[in-house]
């Protein structure tokens, strides 16, 4: 997505308002961290001698706009490249992330899939399968790993012999288990979007991106 940067109030003409940009709260993530190169300013942990730490969120940045009496025009300047206040309210938000949903962890994963352009792994068409647990390979290919598992006395050539029996061990991969750990990953990250865009929709701080109420699938797993 082409980004023009010259989204200054100057340019701005009375009666003249350029229209929203149109975004689902996951293209407006990735427009913010990928596009503008948003930063995550995360709360300061808590003092002991001073009490508990104030949290940098969204609340933090509606209260400095009231302290200065106006809207802010332009945003911060990082390394010498205009960010967006956009994308800085949409950085805020993202920082204010709640504990029950993850806090600074959360916060930080969802800043990194956004300025990465990804999606969670949600192992799409992952299905347990047996497999050996080694193969080996040699001059005669590839085969896979045996151990012994017992002896057993068998008659050869009219001589009783002792044999081994041999089993190759077998495993499920990927296991259900880290099947299901994806899945459940994907979810939080999910439930965490429906916070931001309801965060971004309530607040009314966004001056040029309307966000929709569009999401990504909930379970894309349980599709055909």
């Amino acid at each position: 997505m082409k980004h023009d940067r010259n989204l200054h109030s100057s340019s701005r003409q009375a009666g003249h308002e350029r229209p929203k940009r149109v975004m689902s709260v996951q293209q407006a993530l990735e427009w913010a961290f990928r596009v503008e190169h948003a930063q995550l300013e995360l709360p300061e942990p808590p003092d002991p001698e001073r009490g508990q730490g104030f949290g940098f969120g969204l609340e933090y940045v509606l209260m400095q706009r009231a302290a200065l009496g106006c809207k802010i025009d332009g945003g911060q300047y990082k390394m010498g490249t205009y960010t967006h206040e956009d994308a800085e309210v949409i950085a805020a938000t993202v920082a204010g992330m709640p504990d029950n949903l993850g806090g600074k962890r959360m916060a930080i994963r969802v800043a990194e899939l956004a300025r990465a352009g990804l999606t969670p792994d949600w192992m799409p068409g992952a299905v347990p399968r047996c497999v050996p647990v080694e193969m080996k390979r040699n001059r005669h290919g590839e085969h896979a790993t045996t151990v012994v598992v017992g002896t057993e006395r068998v008659l050869s050539r009219g001589k009783w012999r002792t044999v081994e029996v041999r089993a190759c061990p077998v495993t499920y991969r990927p296991d259900a288990r880290q099947i299901e750990s994806a899945r459940r990953d994907y979810s939080e990250w999910w439930r965490v979007l429906g916070w931001v865009r309801d965060g971004l929709i309530a607040g009314g701080m966004l001056t040029e991106v309307h966000v929709t109420n569009g999401m990504p699938r909930a379970k894309p797993w349980e599709l055909s």
